[in-house]
């Protein structure tokens, strides 16, 4: 059993070689993709509070003889005619869950032709709408309105009769 080495290093390597082979026919899993760092959280948006509320307050009171559908005064004037219908469109700003505004007419020496309220709740820009009618006519001469916002005078227009 005396095997000349050039057998032995046929055998050696063709079991080196069949090795090989096997080895290559191996399946192997591919590795992992590398992790990436978590993406940083955006930044939290600030949180802005809502506007204090601002209080009500009159901008403005037009006279005139007709009011539109949004209550603002059609054709101002301060002149009227004995038979017109006097409006007095007032404008206000600002919030308040409620307001009462009033209108005071008065005539000539400070004598009371009408006065009357109304309930108002704002959220920004509002007219309010009062308006006085006589049919038989107005005497002519000098009249006034005088606005109060919750029992205070804010404001006052000069009109005629004429």
């Amino acid at each position: 059993m005396n095997k000349p080495r050039s057998q032995y290093l046929t055998l050696a390597v063709a079991m080196a070689g069949a090795l090989a082979l096997s080895a290559c026919g191996k399946n192997e899993e591919p590795a992992p993709p590398p992790v990436a760092a978590p993406a940083s959280a955006p930044a939290p948006t600030p949180v802005t509070p809502p506007p204090a509320p601002v209080p009500v307050a009159v901008s403005s009171v037009d006279l005139g003889s007709a009011v539109g559908p949004d209550q603002k005064v059609t054709a101002a004037t301060t002149t009227f005619a004995p038979k017109d219908t006097i409006y007095a469109a007032v404008s206000t700003t600002g919030m308040a869950p409620s307001a009462v505004l009033n209108a005071k007419f008065t005539y000539q020496d400070g004598q009371t032709v009408n006065e009357s309220s109304q309930t108002i709740a704002p959220n920004g820009a509002a007219v309010t709408a009062f308006h006085i009618s006589k049919p038989d006519g107005w005497p002519t001469g000098n009249y006034k309105v005088e606005i109060s916002l919750d029992g205070t005078s804010v404001a006052s227009k000069d009109f005629s009769v004429q």
